[in-house]
């Protein structure tokens, strides 16, 4: 069953350029992925320190490995520092 994501990260402003340029690349690295359908990130525009990704996954499998490369773990290591707050992140599925 497909797995449709949406994640919303909220960075610190003096952060933002740094945390974009992070994002950015997980959007390259990821599209390369086998399971990855789509992975689209998007800016706010009152807020351009809000970012949101829309994803979808072919498997929960796929999401479980995506979440194991090297640079969703280097985003990980971004959070406490970098951001406003954790993560939200929504799983779902298309009805």
């Amino acid at each position: 069953m497909k797995i449709h994501l949406t994640a919303i990260v909220k960075s610190k402003e003096e952060h933002q350029a740094e945390v974009l340029e992070v994002l950015q690349n997980m959007v390259k690295e990821t599209r390369k992925e086998e399971a990855c359908e789509l992975y689209s990130l998007h800016q706010g525009i009152e807020d351009k320190n809000q970012f949101v990704f829309y994803e979808i996954w072919k498997s929960e499998e796929g999401l479980v490995q995506h979440n194991q490369q090297h640079y969703i773990r280097a985003f990980g290591a971004l959070v406490d520092e970098k951001l406003q707050e954790k993560p939200q992140i929504y799983i779902t599925n298309l009805i």
